[in-house]
């Protein structure tokens, strides 16, 4: 009888990628909605996330009758926290204040790790100079204890000047770096970012962040991310509208090249300091989409299994023996497979692989070499052939940056689902829909796509779900 060889023989299946009609849908990687505790008439700006809600900066009003500008008629900024009642209610944000809260701005902020100290901005100068209408003040970096609803103990960073900007710090997780933005002589263009590294309990020398993040433009309000993301803003030629997000991030000693986050993070307004739940699921930005600077709510719409099904690769690679043939190798025969797809071979032990699924009658005829007498149909057998039952995609083992890749979902082999979507994540944080996309990744490294089959719904409610993911190798361009 022909056997099928319990071992399967792998062959690499070549397809034509680039002939191939893309059909995926862009879905939108965030949702994003406006904040209820915005003030209607007035501006909301540069959220911080805290265990229950967010502190961010206001011009609003001190009372309804009172109003709170600087000595040059500038309304004046000021620290609120609000927390959070349910996913889309806040309670009343009560005011942080600080013996500069009268006089001068409070913020933007960030706390250090300890999640009780302080880092803000505020003017620089405070005596008599800053009293007059027509002085030009700048703004620096500020460090405060929080007691309660209050900042106190108030102490400059040692690197403020009262000749040009320093603002809007942001801390790394681990507490040793210390980012923020500044129009300090030596810079790229108007305003660029900046970093002094803790030692010994020191903030070291500011330290540009060089030409790969700061551009000609504006960049401005840092954001590190504990993921060691660095998000910004900046004006540069590129953007969708006048202020865009981007972030970046260290590699080799090197900042990547500055990615601009998709709409809706990202309109034709301003958008501006941007900031992230750990796990980046959901956070918070300022936008004026909405005519006046508001705080919005993003969350991910980006769907990542914890554990997939390995995609197994589909074999057609037979081996076919005469068993009395290998007992005894000596008798004079010879042995003609006919494999029933117009292909034929001669041996004893052969391997053939078929083109596909299908049914395919195998028959073997046998030749005496010394009566020359011929056996027709000595053996014979049905050999189906089907495709493992799994979610299935198509894509090369490995790419370069920038490489456009096609993938595709055509031989997913799941008999009796009505499929209703296929969901790819690329694991870079960007997702498609459709049975066929294509994909090309900006960073080398090792990427776990995903591919996520759904069907439509069936009685009761239920929906099926399929999973199958595969690594795919990037490599840097040379």
């Amino acid at each position: 009888m022909v056997k099928r060889l319990l071992y399967i023989i792998l062959t690499l299946l070549v397809v034509p990628l680039f002939s191939l009609q893309i059909l995926a849908q862009k879905p939108s990687v965030y949702d994003v909605k406006r904040l209820t505790l915005n003030s209607d008439a007035f501006n909301d700006i540069s959220p911080v996330i805290v265990k229950d809600g967010i502190l961010f900066c206001s011009d609003r009003r001190f009372s309804g009758l009172k109003d709170r500008t600087a000595f040059d008629g500038h309304r004046l900024y000021n620290i609120y926290l609000a927390d959070k009642i349910n996913t889309s209610d806040w309670r009343k944000p009560k005011e942080i204040r600080s013996e500069r809260s009268s006089f001068f701005n409070n913020g933007p902020l960030c706390y250090a790790p300890d999640g009780e100290t302080v880092y803000f901005t505020s003017e620089v100068e405070t005596g008599k100079k800053a009293r007059k209408r027509n002085f030009k003040n700048h703004s620096g970096i500020f460090i405060a204890d929080q007691s309660g609803t209050y900042l106190v103990s108030i102490r400059p960073f040692k690197y403020n000047n009262q000749q040009y900007e320093v603002g809007q710090p942001s801390i790394s997780s681990d507490g040793k770096y210390l980012f923020f933005a500044s129009d300090m002589p030596g810079g790229n263009g108007g305003s660029d970012l900046y970093y002094c590294e803790l030692i010994n309990g020191e903030w070291a020398e500011p330290v540009n962040l060089g030409p790969e993040v700061n551009s000609s433009g504006v960049e401005n309000y840092p954001y590190m991310h504990p993921s060691g993301k660095l998000y910004y803003t900046s004006n540069r030629p590129g953007g969708v509208g006048k202020l865009d997000v981007y972030f970046t991030m260290l590699s080799y000693g090197a900042w990547d090249e500055p990615v601009l986050l998709p709409k809706p993070i990202n309109s034709t307004s301003d958008d501006f300091a941007f900031v992230a739940e750990n796990n980046l699921q959901m956070g918070y930005f300022t936008s004026n989409r909405n005519r006046n600077d508001d705080i919005y709510e993003f969350t991910s719409t980006i769907i990542r299994k914890l554990s997939c099904d390995v995609l197994e690769e589909n074999s057609y690679c037979y081996r076919f023996l005469e068993e009395n043939a290998v007992k005894f190798d000596t008798l004079p025969f010879r042995y003609e497979w006919t494999f029933g797809d117009g292909e034929k071979d001669i041996g004893a032990v052969v391997e053939h692989c078929y083109s596909g699924p299908g049914t395919y009658l195998v028959q073997l005829d046998v030749v005496n070499l010394v009566t020359k007498e011929v056996m027709y149909n000595e053996k014979s057998d049905v050999l189906v052939i089907t495709d493992i039952e799994q979610a299935y995609f198509s894509c090369p083992d490995t790419g370069d940056m920038g490489q456009r890749i096609v993938l595709n979902a055509d031989k997913t082999n799941l008999p009796g689902w009505k499929i209703a979507q296929y969901y790819w994540n690329f694991g870079d944080e960007t997702i498609a829909i459709g049975k066929e996309v294509d994909k090309s990744y900006i960073k080398p490294g090792i990427y776990n796509i995903q591919l996520i089959v759904t069907t439509e719904a069936e009685p009761g409610g239920v929906v099926r779900e399929a999973c199958i993911s595969k690594n795919i190798i990037v490599n840097s361009q040379l």
